[in-house]
């Protein structure tokens, strides 16, 4: 603009394609509206709206007045239509254009995320051509939200939810996974997975002969959900969704093609903690997720009594210093700073760098943060360091 300010030009037309965070928003019309007032000229900026695999783009084109005051501003994750006359404009009328949102209203992060991985998965869905979907339904926070925003996205007749209780499954999950499939009204069926597990507890118990249950039949557990799943997709045409959040894609908790198996990761770029946040959400009008899936203590259910709390700090601690570490790029030392336990922040860190090669190896993930896993963060597998 500072050559073409020299054409003494009437407007600024800003064409652009500026995908999505939640910690976008503002920022954007303050870089906008400091523009328009340097140039003294009205300002039109035209979003791209749409998702491309795992980049989200919110649409909300703006209208700045030359003194860089916001007039109109268009819907966000839906197309959007207004004329507006430039003549009019011109003869200092353009007080009267209608604004789209009143002033002070910016929707909440948790809304945004909402609204962002709906498009993600409708656009993911419609742009390739598939209709259905398929995920596995544990009884768990994590699957009842995808299973709220697939079914908000491509309609709950086109969601099939397969429960795969183990000999480890608890009643209560059995029931709060059927009691969601109730409230939601998509498709399921119930596949138990004991004798599967079994089976394969039978076939190596020579070469494990003597050796104690541990990790490895708990992935074993998972490995056999996998294969169910994507024996329905194949057999079906459905798109496998995946179900892991960014907490546990940060730290490896997760078992490769196993939970791990997806076409599209629908939020591993949105925490634990901001996952709890959206089931409220997607609750905000009437109960769809089950009361008790939100509060229950969440667990992989994978040996008695497991609780996700054995093997990771609590959520809360947790996700500030995967936040710090991962969105903020800050180092031991600097988190360390700030009031985090030094063996608790070592533990975490080491716990990321470990999972890199899990992650290589997931599906693209819709991105809602300014820092996903994926394409927007790109870390060697192999790596003799430690942040």
């Amino acid at each position: 603009m500072d050559e073409l300010i020299k054409e003494h030009p009437d407007v600024m037309i800003n064409i652009a394609a500026s995908p999505f965070n939640y910690q976008h928003d503002e920022n954007r019309i303050k870089i906008l509206s400091d523009n328009a007032k340097k140039y003294k000229l009205p300002l039109f900026y035209v979003n791209q709206v749409g998702a491309q695999t795992e980049i989200i783009f919110d649409g909300g084109s703006l209208v700045f007045d030359k003194e860089g005051v916001l007039k109109a501003e268009m819907k966000y994750f839906e197309e959007d239509l207004q004329v507006f006359d430039l003549e009019a404009w011109g003869m200092g009328k353009e007080a009267d254009t209608p604004r789209s949102m009143p002033h002070g209203s910016r929707p909440s992060d948790i809304s945004q995320i909402h609204d962002a991985l709906i498009l993600g998965i409708k656009d993911y869905f419609g742009k390739s051509g598939f209709k259905k979907a398929v995920l596995g339904l544990s009884g768990g926070i994590d699957s009842a939200v995808v299973c709220a925003l697939a079914c908000r996205a491509l309609g709950a007749e086109n969601v099939m939810a397969v429960l795969m209780p183990s000999k480890y499954s608890s009643d209560h999950s059995i029931k709060d996974a059927l009691d969601l499939v109730s409230n939601i009204g998509c498709e399921h069926e119930i596949i138990g997975i004991a004798a599967v597990a079994d089976a394969f507890d039978g076939v190596m118990a020579k070469p494990f002969e003597g050796l104690a249950f541990n990790l490895t039949e708990e992935n074993i557990q998972a490995r056999c959900r996998g294969i169910i799943l994507m024996a329905m997709s194949n057999k079906f045409g459905y798109i496998l969704l995946n179900t892991s959040n960014k907490s546990e894609c940060a730290v490896g908790y997760g078992t490769l093609y196993g939970d791990m198996c997806g076409a599209i990761g629908v939020i591993g770029d949105v925490y634990k903690t901001q996952i709890f946040r959206l089931a409220r959400y997607i609750n905000k009008d009437k109960e769809i997720i089950p009361e008790n899936t939100i509060v229950k203590p969440p667990s992989a259910e994978l040996r008695p009594g497991q609780k996700d709390s054995d093997s990771l700090p609590d959520y809360d601690i947790l996700d500030q210093i995967l936040c710090q570490h991962i969105e903020l790029q800050k180092g031991s030392k600097a988190i360390i700073t700030q009031g985090f336990d030094e063996t608790l922040v070592h533990r975490v860190l080491k716990m990321v760098n470990l999972a890199e090669f899990k992650r290589y190896q997931t599906p693209p993930i819709l991105r809602v943060s300014p820092k996903a896993f994926g394409m927007g963060r790109r870390m060697p597998i192999v790596g003799k360091y430690m942040a």
